[in-house]
């Protein structure tokens, strides 16, 4: 399903050049190098962390916000998530260098086109120590599947799921589907107790709730707007995973308190939702900065009121808006101008394809030139909205009100007036369910990623029944190529259809692009062992986090 870092989202796969621009200082106009600019921060980049020394009794790890519930077919943020991927297992496992893994499914087969049989492991067991059975497994992916619950979309061509014997699920699909395994080891793979939801009710996911779990951490405690901490679980099924740390405590600010709390001790790590926040340690001698691959993405979504749901006017946007300077204001140099809605961590095969298709996109420049922006004003006039009002939404932090300053800036420069509408936090999130908000804002910046290596991932997003199509693009044919690239299991037709389909998104800038950045953690020297890369919010990252040696 969609992801999203509004108060956090999901992985990537595959460190190409182009993933590890914003290190080498290359223009994301020019993944291949040829406009090179200095850049403003080094950091370490690869997908692990040095291995840890020794076990840690207790960590205190930063989130961006509070988590809002640990019931991910209701919602699953960025701060969910960094939590759940330590406490809940999944059907299959992203692994820290982003390459797919077994969960509890020790494995996944295609026996033809359209059937698919996972074998389940019959020693795994929940937190209450029942055993997990293949039943519970079935009912676990029956869940997610169910119409409206948050990962349903991952399930869009299963034509049936049923156990055909003591160990074994077979799903059958209405075609080849050549990302399905990938959608299993993210949320829509989390294997359930169903007993315990069955006895929880409405209060599953929240504040005191049982665990429905079976991951090597369950969460001991979790005070309502003070912290959550969770604990190593000592009768983990796996004995092959044997968690360093003890206990990790994790609590929630700004990224000025997070920064604050770091650099006096008070806490040992943080994955940034804002990879420029990172420039407040450039000099520290306590505190390291890693950055690793990721899907990652800046984008500003559009909604379905107003001129917007005109593609000249998105265009005429997209024009004009100061993609450099967004980089640079919001994000210290540690994010690229970007042509799309993804990140290039996401070109997790047929690399050079996706990085020739890239360089030959317009539509998105790093800075709007004098053409650009006459080529804007005219799209402005052919629409006929010359003079019109758009609200873009920001919840406050100082990543979101440099974009959406940036998209006022860029509407009044052709010809558009434009105000922003300040969006609480905790209620940012709502803009993805509730029709009712998304009907005061005509756009709304956020970052966005994805949990597969394929960007056919994201780009279904545009099919006309997407649960993120928010009404704006509606193009059979669109739709069309995104069922012939499920089906393509071969990586080269499967790359050609989806880099069809990125230039379709892109030429009616369904969502308008800004910038990519890389995962992005602050650690104290303190401690070590943990991924660098977007697997953490799916990989049980804080089982190897430990002691830094010395």
């Amino acid at each position: 399903m969609k992801n999203t870092l509004h108060t956090g989202a999901r992985a990537a796969l595959g460190l190409t050049a182009a993933a590890a621009l914003a290190l080498t200082g290359c223009s994301a106009s020019d993944p291949g190098g040829a406009s090179a600019k200095p850049a403003q921060m080094e950091a370490p980049f690869g997908d692990m962390t040095p291995a840890a020394a020794g076990p840690v009794d207790s960590v205190t790890w930063m989130l961006g916000s509070e988590p809002t519930t640990m019931d991910a077919d209701i919602d699953a943020t960025t701060a969910d998530d960094t939590v759940l991927a330590n406490v809940c297992d999944r059907l299959m496992q992203v692994q820290p260098d982003l390459t797919l893994g077994n969960g509890i499914a020790s494995r996944a087969e295609w026996v033809d086109d359209t059937h698919v049989v996972f074998t389940i492991r019959q020693d795994a067991t929940f937190h209450d120590g029942s055993p997990i059975t293949t039943g519970d497994v079935l009912w676990s992916m029956e869940r997610h599947a169910a119409e409206g619950a948050a990962e349903s979309d991952e399930y869009q061509n299963v034509v049936s799921m049923e156990q055909t014997g003591d160990d074994q699920i077979t799903v059958t699909t209405t075609q080849p589907d050549a990302i399905f395994l990938q959608a299993m080891a993210g949320d829509g793979g989390i294997v359930w107790n169903p007993r315990v939801i069955e006895a929880e009710g409405d209060d599953f996911g929240g504040p005191g709730s049982a665990s429905a779990c079976s991951g090597p951490y369950r969460i001991a405690s979790w005070e309502p707007g003070s912290q959550l901490t969770i604990e190593k679980f000592d009768e983990y099924w796996n004995t092959e995973i044997d968690a360093r740390a003890e206990q990790v405590v994790f609590r929630w600010a700004d990224e000025s308190a997070i920064a604050n709390s770091l650099t006096a001790g008070e806490a040992q790590g943080a994955y940034l939702e804002n990879a420029g926040s990172a420039a407040a340690f450039a000099q520290s001698s306590d505190v390291t900065v890693f950055q690793g691959p990721s899907t990652n993405a800046w984008v500003l979504e559009t909604t379905d009121r107003g001129i917007l749901t005109d593609p000249d006017v998105r265009r005429a946007l997209s024009l004009a808006l100061d993609r450099e300077g967004i980089a640079t204001a919001a994000f210290g140099g540690l994010a690229e101008p970007w042509k799309t809605p993804v990140g290039a961590g996401a070109w997790g095969y047929e690399v050079e394809a996706f990085e020739a298709a890239f360089a030959e996109l317009d539509g998105a420049p790093a800075t709007p030139s004098a053409d650009d922006i006459a080529q804007a004003e005219q799209l402005i006039a052919d629409a006929g909205a010359a003079g019109e009002q758009l609200v873009v939404a920001s919840n406050g932090s100082s990543s979101h009100n440099v974009i959406a300053n940036a998209l006022v800036a860029a509407a009044k420069s052709v010809g558009l007036e434009a105000e922003i509408l300040v969006v609480p936090q905790a209620q940012y999130g709502d803009f993805y369910s509730d029709a009712d908000l998304r009907g005061q804002a005509d756009l709304w910046p956020d970052e966005y990623y994805i949990s597969k290596n394929d960007p056919l991932g994201f780009y279904k997003n545009g099919k006309s029944d997407a649960s993120v199509n928010f009404g704006v693009f509606q193009d059979p044919e669109y739709d069309r190529i995104v069922d012939e690239a499920y089906a393509a299991t071969d990586d080269a037709e499967r790359a050609e259809l989806t880099i069809d389909l990125q230039q379709r998104w892109v030429d009616n800038a369904v969502w308008i692009p800004v910038v990519a950045t890389p995962a992005t953690l602050v650690m104290s020297n303190t401690v070590t062992g943990v991924p660098s890369s977007a697997a953490f919010i799916y990989y049980p990252w804080a089982a190897e986090l430990g002691t830094a040696e010395g």
